[in-house]
């Protein structure tokens, strides 16, 4: 528990200086080949979801918490939790968790954003299919290379990829990584229907000594 809080604190320290949210050379960036690969790292060294995404550490620690929906992370007001039906099959979306209670995203830090994409629930293997709802998956969209967003859909491959140094990862597959530097597959987030919105499902709290 105390490895969680002390991760969340760093990463609130990190985010004070945010990366560009689009990096088209990472090398060509100092703090994205420093600070990202940092947080990124520090989140696959950890393992888990408690560490990969701060919201879910704060949701776990609080049951009192309402189911965190998904908007749009490029919206900056009147904020529309999504449904399945606004994901056009195969066309990526990056989004923020959605706190309803206070009508806020939760982008407070990069490392809540998340890569929603809706693809055929026939071609997903058992595992993933369990985590998605209505045919939507869900993973982290920060590549666990070098901490680029990942949001490219190649449709002939049937994988994301990550344009800074090409990484692919399998989303029918639990991103699994097909090609490319990247050490880890992305973190998955399970989803389920909300009534008719998208939500997180949430994560149990830790345990103590955790």
């Amino acid at each position: 528990m105390h490895m969680v809080i002390k991760s969340i604190a760093k990463y609130s320290m990190d985010d004070q200086n945010p990366l560009p949210s689009q990096c088209a050379d990472c090398s060509s960036h100092p703090e994205c080949a420093s600070l990202d690969r940092r947080q990124v790292l520090g989140s696959v060294a950890m393992g888990g979801l408690l560490s990969a995404f701060p919201f879910i550490a704060a949701q776990a620690q609080d049951a009192t918490q309402n189911p965190a929906l998904l908007v749009d992370a490029d919206a900056e007001a009147d904020y529309k939790p999504l449904r399945p039906a606004d994901l056009p099959m195969g066309k990526p979306l990056l989004v923020f968790p959605f706190d309803s209670k206070a009508g806020l995203p939760k982008n407070e830090s990069r490392l809540n954003k998340l890569v929603v994409v809706r693809l055929p629930e026939d071609q997903m293997t058992p595992e993933t299919l369990a985590r998605s709802a209505s045919g939507v998956v869900a993973y982290s969209g920060i590549c666990t290379h070098q901490g680029c967003e990942v949001k490219t859909w190649i449709a002939k491959e049937k994988v994301l990829a990550c344009y800074c140094h090409a990484s692919k990862f399998a989303l029918l597959d639990s991103a699994k990584v097909v090609s490319g530097p990247a050490p880890k597959p992305l973190a998955a987030v399970a989803l389920a229907m909300n009534g008719e919105f998208l939500a997180v499902v949430p994560s149990p709290p830790p345990t103590a000594g955790q």
